[in-house]
């Protein structure tokens, strides 16, 4: 079953695809030619290293090896009967197999559709039923659930769903042993292989990844790319942090399931012949073993992640001479964090911004001033444009993008996309931000959430990390709750997560807050405790969530 055709953005201009073509950001090669091409001429260059940290093990695959792997795959998907179009759902943390079935799929012609091993039960239904994924693949369990047995149990309630192949561990009735079908027989081996794979590879303008987003409002939405809408991204990202002959060596933090690390790690990794490595249980501290094992020259994740690094280092020095570049997403970065990688890891912090929808838009370079990522979520890479819409007094407005990285379209909710356009072109993020008086931004928060008082927008990402970072905190997030003062202006009320059972007051936080210089207008006037924040399968705040909680309180 192919996707739907309406599943698209409005129509890129003929001049800007050719356009995009000249600069290079679209091209007529694909990731698959990548892969093939690294394994031509650098065989034996290691290709992912993914560690599974119970079993004190690492995975590694070079890439002649990876490019076989990827065959046999591929033609395992096909006994499976998965025609082009075809969705495969794969269920899985950062395991070494995620890779390899990611090739396999282009290599068929399939649409590959990867899922948190903690999705709760409801919400992968709605992802399997909403792609109609023909092959699902996933674990025997996942933190105490058990997928493999949910996963084949949805199969009653959803008749495309043909098949289900568990990677490790036990196989429950009306499933399959992942390593008997696509493991262990050397099907690439087989007299007329080549021929059965033959004209199967998707082209660089077809849809061939399905991302859902957090899905923080309803139900989450499948954002359809092509490679080519990710490989302007993922193009503008890299030349940002390598130089030429450089090698690239990224350690990545954040799920393989997700953008960053789908695209960003193993994708960016296969295009430039480099390493990527990853872990398939979140352990900062151990992150840097990854880093001084494999040389890496990059390493990615959000700030608390670095955070816990930096501390690691502290306790436990490791080589980290290799590390050029730290790169945080997700969340403002804190000059502190960013002194604080300096001191103990000798690298440099970058700020970037980026969604589900265009992957990485902004991000600060080496060009930027020494600490610019404290002050700026970046430039946008050249593929991209941004505006900020009709900003007020302060310089805060609706942040709008439209280029070359902008997906194709929601999955099957077309009209929820297209709604996203104005007139002439321009995409809403959702997003509020301000011009960081160097050509580029500075995210202040999502519109829905936005605070006011007095005509002024609150930064809310900035405070959200000033007060997330006090040392009684874990993390934090703001929501605004019904005025109950004579001005009307909302209560702006602080739900923190203690750290180590400690108790921040509300007095601790405003003066967190203060010292930080940020304007007092905007200093917290509530403060509640939660021992975690209610978060989307992307880690995304529920404000929502946390606004019904306290704000009849």
């Amino acid at each position: 079953m192919t996707a739907p055709a309406k599943t698209r953005r409005p129509a890129v201009p003929a001049e800007d695809a050719a356009e995009y073509l000249r600069r290079g950001w679209w091209r007529t090669e694909t990731f698959l030619d990548d892969l093939r091409r690294q394994a031509r001429e650098r065989p034996h260059r290691l290709a992912i290293a993914g560690r599974r940290v119970a079993e004190s093990r690492t995975d590694t695959l070079d890439y002649a090896e990876l490019a076989r792997l990827t065959d046999r795959f591929a033609l395992a998907l096909l006994r499976l009967g998965v025609r082009r179009g075809d969705v495969v759902a794969v269920q899985l943390p950062n395991r070494w197999e995620m890779v390899p079935l990611m090739f396999a799929c282009m290599r068929v012609g399939a649409v590959i559709c990867p899922i948190s091993p903690i999705c709760p039960e409801g919400e992968l239904r709605h992802r399997l039923g909403l792609t109609e994924a023909r092959v699902a693949v996933t674990l025997p369990e996942w933190s105490g659930t058990p997928l493999a047995k949910i996963v084949t149990g949805l199969r009653a309630e959803l008749p495309a769903l043909a098949h289900v192949a568990v990677v490790d561990g036990p196989v429950p009735e009306g499933a399959m042993s992942f390593h008997e079908h696509f493991v262990a027989v050397p099907r690439e081996e087989e007299p007329g292989a080549g021929e059965r794979l033959e004209g199967l590879a998707l082209g660089p303008d077809e849809p061939f990844v399905v991302l859902f987003t957090s899905g923080t409002t309803g139900e989450s939405k499948g954002v359809l790319h092509s490679q080519n809408t990710v490989h302007s991204a993922v193009r503008g990202y890299v030349d940002a942090f390598r130089s030429d002959g450089e090698d690239w060596v990224a350690a990545v933090s954040t799920p393989l399931v997700h953008y960053s690390g789908f695209a960003q790690g193993v994708l960016g990794g296969v295009m430039l012949g480099g390493t990527v490595a990853f872990q398939d249980v979140r352990k900062n501290e151990a992150l840097l073993d990854l880093v001084e094992r494999y040389g890496a020259t990059l390493l990615y994740g959000p700030p608390a992640t670095l955070a816990d690094v930096a501390a690691s280092q502290r306790v436990e020095k490791r080589d980290t001479g290799s590390l050029r570049h730290v790169v945080i997403g997700s969340a403002p970065v804190l000059k502190e964090l960013a002194d604080e990688v300096h001191a103990t890891l000798g690298a440099r912090t970058y700020s970037l911004w980026g969604m589900s929808e265009n992957g990485p838009v902004t991000m600060t370079r080496p060009a930027d001033p020494e600490d610019w990522a404290a002050y700026s979520n970046g430039s946008p890479i050249d593929a991209m444009r941004f505006r900020i819409e009709s900003p007020g007094a302060d310089g805060t407005g609706r942040l709008k993008v439209r280029g070359a990285s902008l997906a194709l379209g929601y999955y099957r909710r077309e009209e929820v996309f297209a709604a996203e356009f104005d007139a002439d072109g321009w995409f809403d993020t959702g997003d509020l931000a301000r011009d960081d008086g160097r050509g580029g931004i500075r995210i202040v928060g999502r519109a829905r959430d936005a605070i006011v008082r007095d005509g002024q927008v609150a930064p809310m990402t900035e405070l959200e990390a000033v007060i997330g970072s006090h040392p009684k905190a874990v993390e934090a997030a703001l929501v605004g709750l019904p005025p109950t003062t004579a001005d009307g202006a909302p209560v702006i009320c602080a739900v923190v997560v203690p750290r180590a059972g400690q108790t921040p007051t509300l007095t601790e936080i405003r003066d967190r807050v203060r010292a930080s210089g940020h304007d007092e207008r905007f200093l917290p006037d509530r403060v509640e405790l939660l021992p975690a924040l209610p978060k989307t399968l992307t880690g995304k705040v529920r404000k929502a969530e946390l606004r019904a909680r306290y704000g009849t309180g």
